[in-house]
């Protein structure tokens, strides 16, 4: 019964601030897109929009690792597991705003399709055979400093574990030999369960930030690619215990 009511509230909650925060980015990019090229300021509206969410409950508890690992001065596409929708909010904690790949989906979804159109997010349809192609918008960015956010798995899992990676990412860092800094996030799951429509009141969300890697140092993709999932694999369940 807790849990139902806390679900309904949040859900409210929730509706009643991508409403808000709806109009209050729309008028930040409105007043900043003439100078604005890659929608920065809308961006980082929605970092705080994200911090609102994350105090929907006061048990749900947030610890962040590894921050200093990276580098601004270093066009890096990040990648991490994900778990839940909530992981999303989580990471928009980090104190660096990043261009984020999405799936076309959500472009469908009234306010939050906006907000990601809004906010300067690129979107792409994984069965789409130009998929990979449409990465290639990310390089001017990245050339930039804007760096990027990837999940290599295209999708939640539903079982909490990691799952298989997609190519994608790890491409685009080898052939223009971005930073690839990896990085590993737990409570999602747990908060917001694929298979139930009660979210958890009480949940400690944790992110960890991993060593960057140099794509460089590996013979090809698939190298890069596997050993990425390994050392992730290796750090979610070692972020588990703690």
């Amino acid at each position: 019964m807790v849990r139902t009511l806390f679900s309904i509230f949040v859900f409210t909650y929730f509706s009643l601030l991508f409403l808000v925060f709806f109009v209050i980015i729309s008028l930040v990019f409105l007043i900043t897109f003439p100078f604005d090229r890659y929608r920065k300021a809308p961006n980082f509206t929605l970092s705080i929009m994200a911090r609102f969410m994350m105090m929907a409950s006061p048990g749900w508890k947030r610890q962040f690792e590894g921050l200093e690992k990276f580098d601004p001065s270093q066009p890096t596409v990040f990648v991490s597991n994900h778990q839940s929708f909530l992981d999303m909010v989580l990471i928009y904690h980090l104190p660096w705003k990043m261009k984020w790949v999405s799936k076309r989906s959500l472009t469908y979804i009234p306010v939050m399709g906006w907000l990601v159109w809004l906010t300067g997010h690129l979107t792409i349809n994984r069965k789409s055979k130009t998929a990979l192609k449409k990465l290639e918008n990310l390089v001017q960015p990245l050339k930039d400093l804007v760096p990027v956010m990837i999940f290599p798995e295209g999708t939640r899992t539903m079982d909490g574990e990691l799952k298989s990676f997609k190519n994608g990412p790890f491409l685009l860092a080898q052939e223009h030999g971005f930073t690839l800094q990896p990085m590993v996030i737990d409570g999602g799951f747990k908060a917001m369960p694929p298979s139930s429509s009660k979210l958890n009141p009480n949940v400690q969300f944790k992110l960890k930030v991993l060593d960057p890697i140099d794509p460089s140092n590996f013979d090809g993709m698939k190298e890069l690619k596997d050993h990425t999932r390994d050392i992730m694999e290796h750090h979610l369940k070692e972020l588990r215990k703690t």
